[in-house]
């Protein structure tokens, strides 16, 4: 089992940046595969990016591909979410999730998340 914590959210103007972490308790961080999700008031949660367990594979929703980049270190037990060229539509709460990769419906399933950080975009 791993605990997570997200951090680094706030509030930040169009075109800004800000950098979110997501450190997680326990020995065998290294072996799930991560992913940060978003979810804005009245619309679903939206897988964002995700990260294989040595972080040499990565995948991108299309609404961040090129803006935001997810990144991890495992001798910290942490994964980053980095976000550039940010938008009001990306106002959202931002969760991490852990999963141990059990695929179910083509996807994999996130069996840990974190209680969410709040990123607001000004215009």
């Amino acid at each position: 089992q791993v605990q997570l914590v997200e951090s680094g959210g706030g509030l930040v103007q169009a075109g800004g940046s800000l950098r979110l972490s997501c450190a997680a308790s326990g020995r065998t961080f290294s072996s799930y595969r991560m992913g940060w999700f978003r979810q804005a008031p009245g619309k679903e949660r939206e897988l964002l990016a995700t990260i294989n367990w040595s972080g040499g594979s990565t995948v991108y929703a299309d609404s961040v591909k090129g803006r935001f980049t997810i990144s991890r270190d495992n001798a910290k037990n942490t994964v980053y979410l980095q976000m550039n060229s940010l938008k009001p539509e990306d106002t959202a709460i931002y969760y991490c999730a852990a999963s141990t990769g059990v695929i179910i419906g083509n996807q994999y399933k996130y069996q840990y998340w974190g209680q969410g950080t709040q990123v607001t975009v000004s215009s």
